[in-house]
């Protein structure tokens, strides 16, 4: 079963990247349902990897090397990454989570869903790349509505710097992608920024990407839309 820490992680980026700390902010506690307690005792085993600051073989991981690798950060309670990795079947998917109830979600669907093509680290993702991925091996990124600091005085609190989006480009395979997609109007604008100034990334859109048929609507963005708000997806490709 993963760690459970009542500790905030605040992980140092490394290889010369920035001077400055990155945090994630987030819990790894949470009241977990007996469901979700269930699953990590079944499902952890065979779906979870324990942080070792070594660097994955994902050909191995996953057991098999033609396939393509997303890595999927702060996958919340895990319908998102389910229904994605239900429908795409020739892909491998590595989820990030720092919060036990949104790992055990996963894992929850994993077994509903039986679901063979998704792992879980539950770790700080700053780490996770630094030690765990190995440089030019992952096809693409997934970070689907994170949390923002919407005061200009927590700017980096926000996952997305541009120290962060150079580690990330590190970890991107050449025609790899990032997908970033958010609910706040704010946060949009802010990442836009972030990424087309990164030198090794490329806009596939204008500015916003149209919502691509992957990535399923949430029962939240659908409330949303009805409500007349919008979601802002960004996918850059990595040069």
């Amino acid at each position: 079963m993963p760690p459970m820490n009542k500790d905030t992680p605040h992980i140092e980026l490394e290889e010369d990247l920035t001077q400055r700390r990155i945090r994630s902010f987030v819990l790894r506690q949470g009241r977990l349902t007996k469901g979700q307690e269930k699953a990590l005792a079944d499902h952890w085993p065979t779906f979870g990897i324990d942080y070792i600051p070594e660097a994955l073989d994902l050909s191995k991981t996953f057991g098999r090397s033609e396939s393509l690798k997303v890595l999927e950060i702060g996958f919340g309670m895990g319908e998102t990454t389910a229904t994605i990795a239900e429908g795409m079947p020739e892909r491998d998917f590595l989820g990030v989570e720092v919060h036990t109830p949104g790992v055990g979600g996963l894992l929850k669907l994993i077994g509903e869903k039986s679901l063979s093509n998704v792992r879980i680290i539950q770790h700080d993702v700053v780490d996770v790349l630094n030690h765990m991925i190995a440089d030019a091996s992952l096809d693409g990124v997934h970070i689907f509505f994170p949390d923002p600091w919407h005061k200009k005085r927590h700017h980096k609190r926000r996952l997305i710097q541009a120290e962060f989006v150079k580690l990330l480009c590190s970890k991107l395979k050449s025609g790899g992608y990032l997908h970033v997609a958010t609910d706040w109007q704010e946060y949009a604008e802010w990442v836009l920024d972030i990424l087309k100034v990164e030198p090794l990334l490329t806009n596939s859109a204008n500015d916003y990407a149209p919502k691509p048929a992957y990535r399923p609507l949430t029962k939240f963005e659908n409330r949303g839309i009805k409500l007349g708000h919008g979601v802002w997806d960004l996918i850059f490709i990595r040069q």
